[in-house]
């Protein structure tokens, strides 16, 4: 919605909005861009009458502000059928599209063709992606030329449209990294979630391109039936684009890539983690098939900046490395592990978490987060966000994670909240840790409170 607001005001509209209790990095941005954030939700925010109000999907019946709009007969839309009204219409629509990885890959591609822009002006890209993209220093830009690169979200449109965003984007071209169980709140299991994959796969013309992993059945079964040329990308033997002799120094992955068997380019990317060279992967194989030079996808990546809340060092204070990681899945939490304990091996790995996305909040994935959860050294739960929403039955019980990961002999505890946690875990921290804030919301204030009391105490040790 931050994003939408930005592109909105670049076309000239006048752009308001309210929240809750907005939170960084996409307040920061709004900011930035004089955009002003009401706090909080109230009917006098919209006096006087907005000619259009955006309504986004965590809108629901009983919001003060949504049923002045009703009542008050203010036209109203999504964001993602303006998206498709205002910014679509003459351009070519590149989507990314999967259960993760996707703003990492969607911010990749945007940079692949902004620095292919330098030579091939064409090829400038307008964007809209989920987080702010380092290298832009922000989630949108709108450009005159043909390209739009898009996130495709899965999540449900609006209260008035329950089907997923990405369904109103119709992509000339589509990555599909992966398709696992997501959005409990929305999907009633997997078999609903592919569903929406697979219309989504439905909506590519027969002359444009699928670039989907090679690592999941579900992904398969998904492109099974398009009527567009599909590329596989990953390990496979038998893939297009196939990735071999991967290798991870200082925090740096590189790679070969070999298409329809025969070499094709080396790759460097400067983050850790084999999922992040795959998403690399995928952003290469797509910008290939609609003319973009090898040269300019090798310099693109080789000076990706990732995305804010990606793995993101937001400091190193009195030895300790704090990292924040947007963590919404157990796949994501695991590969958010998995390339920290690759880039720090010889440190001591803790796993802070915050369950807060829909998913997490439920029970439905609690053997898989204990799991995954288990490749840290030391693992702080904190109590499930708004519990109270969740229906009993339904919700993760944070103490069993806790008891399990115990059993199997890690190190793990259970703290109310943000401030407890950093009141307990400070005095424990010691220099070459790597601490990883993993949550997809604001999470208390710990990213700022965090680095504040280990200032505090390198200075009352000085």
């Amino acid at each position: 919605m931050a994003s939408l607001a930005g592109l909105l005001q670049l076309k000239g509209h006048r752009v308001t909005g309210s929240d809750q209790a907005a939170y960084p990095p996409m307040s920061d941005l709004l900011r930035s861009l004089h955009i002003s954030v009401a706090e909080p939700f109230s009917a006098d925010n919209l006096e006087p009458h907005p000619d259009l109000v955006i309504v986004g999907n965590a809108m629901s019946r009983g919001n003060v502000e949504l049923e002045y709009v009703l009542d008050q007969r203010i036209p109203f839309t999504s964001l993602a059928e303006l998206i498709h009204a205002e910014f679509l219409s003459g351009r070519e629509s590149l989507v990314v599209a999967g259960t993760h990885g996707k703003t990492t890959t969607t911010s990749m591609l945007a940079w692949i063709y902004e620095v292919a822009s330098r030579t091939q002006p064409e090829f400038a890209p307008s964007f809209l992606i989920g987080g702010v993209a380092e290298n832009f220093k922000t989630s949108f830009h709108l450009c005159e030329s043909r390209p739009f690169i898009l996130e495709g979200d899965e999540y449900d449109t609006a209260f008035f449209d329950k089907g997923p965003k990405f369904m109103h984007y119709f992509p000339d071209a589509l990555i599909l990294t992966h398709v696992e169980f997501d959005h409990a709140d929305i999907y009633r299991d997997l078999d609903q979630v592919k569903t929406a994959f697979k219309r989504l796969v439905n909506l590519v013309p027969q002359r444009g391109r699928i670039v989907a992993y090679d690592g999941a059945p579900n992904v398969s079964e998904c492109v099974s039936k398009a009527f567009c040329t599909v590329e596989r990308y990953g390990f496979a033997a038998e893939s297009e684009w196939r990735v071999a002799d991967m290798q991870f120094r200082e925090g740096h992955t590189s790679w070969k890539i070999f298409r329809k068997g025969e070499f094709w380019a080396d790759l460097t990317l400067p983050m850790a983690g084999e999922h992040n060279a795959l998403n690399a992967t995928a952003a290469a194989a797509l910008a290939t098939g609609q003319g973009v030079a090898v040269a300019a996808i090798q310099e693109a990546l080789a000076t990706f900046e990732s995305v804010k809340r990606r793995l993101e060092v937001r400091a190193v204070v009195d030895g300790v490395t704090i990292i924040d990681d947007f963590a919404h899945h157990p796949t994501a939490i695991r590969e958010t592990l998995r390339a920290l304990r690759g880039a720090h091996p010889e440190a001591r790995l803790w796993a802070v978490l915050e369950p807060r996305s829909n998913t997490l909040r439920r029970n439905v994935f609690e053997g898989e987060l204990i799991e995954s959860l288990s490749l840290a050294d030391r693992v702080v739960l904190a109590g499930v966000f708004k519990q109270e929403s969740i229906p009993e039955d339904e919700r993760l019980r944070p103490e069993t994670v806790v008891s399990e990961l115990k059993r199997a002999g890690k190190d793990a505890m259970l703290l109310p909240n943000a401030d407890a946690i950093v009141e307990t875990i400070v005095p424990e921290l010691r220099a070459g840790d790597v601490v990883a804030i993993l949550s997809n919301g604001g999470f208390d204030g710990i990213y700022e409170k965090l680095p504040q009391r280990l200032e505090q105490r390198a200075l009352v040790r000085s």
